[in-house]
């Protein structure tokens, strides 16, 4: 295990943004950001409840946990809570910004938890950090521009007998290069063009959403009435994360199981998204170096 740094917030990685090969990309942190205005009690339990769900534990105490591409913070301090020494790290300034402020609000004096401005595409600052005992990193490896380099450089950083818990889009066979497309054009207009963008696959999700529901004689005002969604995100905020999410990337589930299987782990817990576009998870046991 490598050692703990000193508790600072600081750009460790100078010069971060430029290792993406796509200089277009969604606002991540801005969305993020935005989500600390509903941010509650209740979504930072729900955090907690699925890491511990898909961890397959009641707590993380003594454990060293890494939250690579840590967008809001909301899960950082879920680990936080559940008593892990936690090492957050984002690309984007203001998404570092967003879990310090959830730090600071959240996480109570004297925890440790360290963030900073950090890159999966960055080989030398990965290396800085050690290893842990959990990596975590959902939906942020398919948004590098450069997904496999970012599968390759993420394996070290779990130690042996550790967990990476991460997540990637599903592949479509006819749908991904439809929404790649809806992506790049997103983030490329101007701001009337996104906000005409987002309105449309608004109305038709929540749409699709009325017509299932009553198919199946529920009620449909009660789909939209919730507080927020799984993982105590929100669901407004998980569509414009959606439809702007540029660089994307998608892989079959196989795919990602038979890539990390010959970088030695051992896959422990499958959550696929049931061939439609959202994101398969996977918890992975690391067995050797």
């Amino acid at each position: 295990m490598g050692s703990q740094r000193t508790l600072t917030d600081k750009p460790k990685s100078q010069g971060v943004a430029d290792l993406s090969p796509h200089r277009s990309r969604f606002e991540f942190g801005k969305n993020w950001k935005s989500f600390l205005g509903v941010l509650d009690e209740g979504r930072i339990l729900e955090a907690e409840r699925s890491l511990q769900s898909m961890l397959r534990v009641d707590n993380l105490q003594g454990m060293r946990f890494l939250d690579a591409g840590c967008g809001s913070g909301l899960f950082s301090l879920a680990a936080s809570r559940l008593g892990a020494s936690v090492h957050s790290f984002d690309i984007d300034p203001i998404s570092v910004s967003a879990a310090q402020e959830v730090r600071a609000r959240y996480a109570g004096p004297g925890r440790p938890w360290i963030t900073e401005i950090g890159s999966l595409l960055d080989p030398a600052y990965l290396s800085s950090l050690g290893q842990f005992d959990v990596v975590y990193s959902w939906g942020v490896m398919h948004h590098t521009g450069a997904m496999r380099q970012a599968f390759q450089n993420i394996a070290p950083l779990v130690s042996d007998g550790g967990s990476l818990f991460i997540s990637i889009y599903n592949y479509q066979v006819y749908w991904s290069g439809f929404y790649r497309l809806i992506k790049r054009t997103y983030v490329s207009s101007p701001r009337i063009g996104r906000v005409i963008i987002l309105g449309i696959y608004s109305a038709v999700e929540v749409a699709k959403g009325v017509i299932k529901d009553l198919i199946f004689l529920r009620n449909p005002i009660t789909r939209y009435s919730k507080k927020r969604s799984d993982r105590g995100m929100s669901v407004w905020h998980d569509w414009r994360d959606w439809i702007g999410g540029y660089p994307f990337e998608t892989a079959k589930p196989e795919e990602v199981f038979d890539f990390f299987r010959k970088l030695g782990f051992q896959l422990e817990v499958l959550k696929t998204c049931g061939g439609g576009h959202g994101c398969n998870e996977f918890v992975f046991r690391k067995i050797r170096t």
